[in-house]
């Protein structure tokens, strides 16, 4: 197959067509500064509300409770760090788990230097947070729960409906990183108990460098940028008009297309999670069996390093990972394949695929074939594989 297999969407999206047909007058025609006072400036102040409010719609919730952001990284980090910071005086003690995105983890990191506690939450084998060891943890002290509601390598779906409820009835805060999941699922805001949400567009077709946070009126979050009076004067800087009415057409397309997708991306991703573990020996799934994003697959193969399968792959066409995009380059196997318990030599080994409304099943079958063949080779060349075959590798695990 000579075209290009992308099988890589947890990564990142194509910008659909219309997307980018809605940005284009707003990169050459209606070009100006939503912030100016002049007629020509409503166009773009306009279609920037527009979008606030359609996003807003998506969640149930109200329109000046959407922050428009550069991704979810930003997000993240808003609030994250502005949580910690406006509730300093009630408490220093943040709840989150040891499969979130860095975004979180680092920032976490960041404020226990300086002076915040934080609990990192164990997870089951299928990357479950334990509601129990939730509720445990939390102490008067406590001022923010952080919990993602979808893993971006497994593809685990959290129970977020269930920990707004135990942090409604602590109150504590209650943020979740919906990178993943907004756009693939829906979030209906109010029967989750979310107080604040991230998200960002290039992971549902959008543009990339452009997002926003959710953050529930009442909440004292502080700015995050400083300099302007843009978001009613929380986040500073001029607005990226072009990716944010892109973000809006993303997120209807989304929207209106949620079932249809979802329905087809599942059916081939189980024929390709049955004809991995049936066809290649000593495969695992990782995440969640059933309660995982509708476009996830995430493998470990034992007796072969990661790194070499993805450059195989890459040779044949097909874009995959080991991880996160934001951990390429790293030796380091997978926190997240660590915290379900993998051993680092099996968390080495591990290859997430993640599906789009794009993916043909012929991909999907010449993917799985090309797989076969490379892991064959690879275990071929292993030492440890041929001790394995020989039985000094009988209790592997």
């Amino acid at each position: 197959m000579s075209q290009l297999i992308y099988l890589d969407n947890a990564a990142t999206t194509k910008v659909r067509p219309e997307v980018l047909q809605a940005m284009q007058p707003y990169f050459t025609e209606i070009y100006s500064n939503p912030s100016s006072v002049y007629s020509f400036a409503g166009k773009s102040t306009k279609a920037v509300e527009e979008v606030r409010e359609y996003i807003a719609s998506m969640l149930g919730v109200k329109s000046n409770e959407i922050y428009f952001t550069a991704g979810g990284s930003e997000s993240d980090n808003w609030a994250v760090k502005g949580a910690a910071e406006a509730l300093k005086s009630k408490g220093n003690h943040i709840i989150t788990s040891t499969i979130e995105h860095h975004a979180v983890l680092h920032t976490c990191q960041y404020l226990e230097k300086n002076g915040y506690e934080v609990t990192y939450l164990d997870v089951d084998e299928n990357g479950k947070v334990s509601l129990e060891a939730l509720e445990a943890a939390i102490r008067p002290e406590t001022i923010l729960i952080t919990i993602m509601a979808a893993n971006n390598e497994i593809g685990t779906m959290e129970p977020v409906a269930e920990i707004g409820a135990i942090a409604k009835k602590h109150g504590v805060l209650f943020h979740t990183d919906a990178v993943q999941a907004f756009g693939h699922m829906p979030l209906p805001v109010q029967e989750m108990n979310l107080d604040m949400l991230s998200a960002s567009a290039h992971k549902f077709n959008g543009p990339k460098g452009t997002g926003f946070l959710y953050i529930r009126n009442g909440i004292k979050l502080g700015a995050y940028m400083h300099g302007g009076a843009q978001e009613r004067k929380r986040r500073a800087g001029t607005l990226n008009v072009p990716g944010i009415v892109g973000m809006g057409a993303a997120a209807r397309l989304a929207a209106e297309e949620m079932e249809e997708r979802r329905k087809k991306v599942i059916s081939l991703r189980e024929h390709l999670i049955e004809r991995i573990l049936k066809e290649i020996p000593y495969s695992r799934l990782n995440g969640h069996r059933t309660d995982r994003l509708a476009n996830n697959a995430n493998f470990s193969f034992r007796f072969i390093e990661g790194e070499s399968l993805l450059i195989l792959l890459d040779q044949q066409g097909i874009c995959a990972s080991s991880g996160s995009a934001c951990t390429s380059g790293s030796l380091d196997p997978s926190h997240v394949l660590l915290a379900i318990g993998l051993p680092h030599e099996i968390a080495h080994g591990s290859l997430r695929l993640t599906l789009s409304e794009e993916t043909t099943r012929e991909q999907i079958d010449f993917t799985v074939d090309q797989l076969k063949d490379i892991v064959e080779r690879l275990r071929n060349m292993s030492p440890l594989y041929e001790d394995f075959l020989k039985g000094a590798g009988a209790n592997v695990q």
